[in-house]
């Protein structure tokens, strides 16, 4: 007996895209029957992710365009007409980590697996609380407070966070018990981090500089640190290093949120020569590659909005949809988290991250 969605008149399902997508973005439906037309003409189904019924932004027999709703969770979407039920696919939808922040750039995740968040707050205004603390069992606790405007964050490989303050030019470090105390000042406005493989820091400043930092141990045990700063690249002006990260190859990307909505993703190689390895995409922000060096930012990409992935070769499609993410970060378990403006969130995307540490 042939299944009920096989009838020209029940929805039927092949496939979605993209991979995962938070509330207010939308899935792609491929499929077949998913406006049936009946005597009275064209007829409008409806849609569910589990029990919570969705909206459609387009619907065409073989296509149409779902938006994901507020309450939403990872389930079965099921497209119905007339009491006919598809048959169903399953879903990745983002849910909520943590709420009221400020974020204007990627997370990040230590080697425990907590995952840290700032608050950056109005310009020239210090936070109560600047950065949270969110473990694996989404227990949320302060980490830092009283900084101003942290732009970005970064682990060293012994543990400590290091944020940056674009209003100070100032990079702090934080140790894993909370200690805080100023590491490198004068770094103009202060944005992106990232560290390379042999540890050294680069800091992106927005009037296009590039800083490298080295620390180099004492001369004897007692004697302090000291730090070597130079300039390791130079972009436009006008372009602001705001997101930075590393490929397996030593090679450094940068990212620069504009007006624009052709801008570009800078590569820069390890002598510090500067070239474009991908145009196109609108105010491009957060970015973090995957084990296989395919990259992921946060941007606008053909009228779509959400985590774009590209390819080494310059491929680009659609991974996560959503609007208002500025960041992202991969966890140890195939998930990620998501960054909007001022929710962080879980997904799971099936990808492994590039280890930072």
């Amino acid at each position: 007996m042939p299944l009920l969605y096989n009838r020209p008149d029940v929805p039927h399902l092949d496939r979605l895209a993209p991979r995962a997508a938070i509330p207010g973005g939308s899935f792609e439906v491929i499929g077949s029957h998913l406006m049936p037309i009946t005597n009275d003409g064209p007829q409008l189904p409806n849609a569910f992710f589990g029990e919570i019924e969705a909206t459609f932004d387009m619907v065409r027999p073989s296509r149409a365009l779902v938006r994901v709703p507020e309450g939403a969770i990872s389930s079965d979407l099921i497209v119905k007409h007339q009491g006919h039920a598809s048959n169903p696919l399953h879903a990745s939808i983002g849910v909520p980590m943590a709420e009221d922040l400020h974020l204007v750039s990627n997370p990040a995740i230590d080697a425990e697996g907590n995952v840290f968040a700032m608050v950056s707050g109005p310009r020239g205004e210090r936070t109560a609380i600047a950065i949270y603390k969110i473990a694996p069992d989404l227990q949320i606790r302060p980490f830092a407070r009283e900084l101003m405007n942290i732009s970005a964050l970064a682990f060293d490989r012994e543990g400590n966070l290091f944020a940056s303050s674009r209003q100070e030019g100032t990079v702090y470090r934080l140790t894993p018990t909370g200690e805080i105390s100023a590491w490198a000042e004068g770094m103009g406005v202060a944005t992106g981090l990232a560290f390379d493989a042999k540890g050294s820091l680069y800091v992106g400043d927005r009037s296009g500089t590039i800083f490298k930092i080295d620390e180099r141990p004492g001369a004897t045990p007692d004697a302090p640190a000291t730090r070597e700063i130079f300039v390791f690249a130079t972009l436009e002006p006008s372009v602001a290093a705001y997101h930075l990260a590393f490929r397996s190859d030593g090679k450094l990307f940068v990212s620069a949120p504009t007006t624009s909505s052709n801008q570009p993703i800078y590569q820069i190689d390890p002598d510090g020569s500067v070239s474009v390895f991908f145009r196109g995409l609108g105010r491009p922000q957060g970015i973090a590659f995957d084990e296989d060096d395919n990259l992921y930012v946060a941007a606008s990409w053909r009228g779509q909005r959400g985590i774009i992935r590209i390819t080494p070769y310059g491929d680009a499609e659609l991974t996560v949809s959503g609007n208002d993410l500025v960041g992202l970060c991969f966890l140890d378990d195939g998930c990620a988290a998501l960054a909007t403006n001022n929710t962080l969130f879980h997904a799971d995307l099936g990808i492994t991250g590039r280890s930072l540490i």
